[in-house]
Formats: C-alpha cells, sequence, structure tokens
C-alpha cells in the first residue's frame, strides 16, 4: 500500500517539477535572444530569470549547484553585453 501512495506523490511532483522546469528553459531562451539582438530589457529579463532560477531552488527543483551554474553563466553573458555596449 505505502508504495501506491508513494507513486502517486511522485507523479504529482513529476508534473509540478516538470512546468516549472519548462518556464525556467522558457525564460533562459529569451533572455538568449536578447542578448543576442543587444535589446535593452535584457538585464531586466536576466534579473527575472535570476529570479525564477532561485524559486525553482527553493522548491528543490534543481539543485542548488546547478542554479549557481545558471546564474554565473547568465551574469557573464549580461556583463559581457554591457562591457561590449559601453
Amino acid at each position: 500500500m505505502p508504495s501506491e501512495k508513494s507513486a502517486k506523490v511522485s507523479q504529482k511532483r513529476f508534473i509540478r517539477n516538470r512546468s516549472v522546469r519548462r518556464a525556467l528553459r522558457t525564460s533562459r531562451t529569451k533572455v538568449e535572444r536578447a542578448i543576442v539582438q543587444s535589446s535593452p530589457e535584457s538585464t531586466t529579463l536576466a534579473n527575472q530569470t535570476i529570479r525564477e532560477i532561485d524559486k525553482a531552488t527553493s522548491k528543490n527543483v534543481i539543485h542548488r549547484n546547478k542554479a549557481a551554474r545558471l546564474k554565473s553563466r547568465l551574469a557573464k553573458k549580461i556583463i559581457a553585453l554591457s562591457s561590449f555596449t559601453d
């Protein structure tokens, strides 16, 4: 009996986590496109994406090391963009 319940819980978590991961991927893609186009809203999009990454980490959807890696890579690209446009 306990395995049936854990299977249900696992399925619910999988569905919820999948939507959060998908949203993260979409958000990161939007930032990438804004950076490539040297769009002025790329910084605000990056801040929103970092916020979403932090939320996903707090919900244990992604590991904290992965979150740190994603945020670091994103910050590098934003810094490169700002130094390129100056």
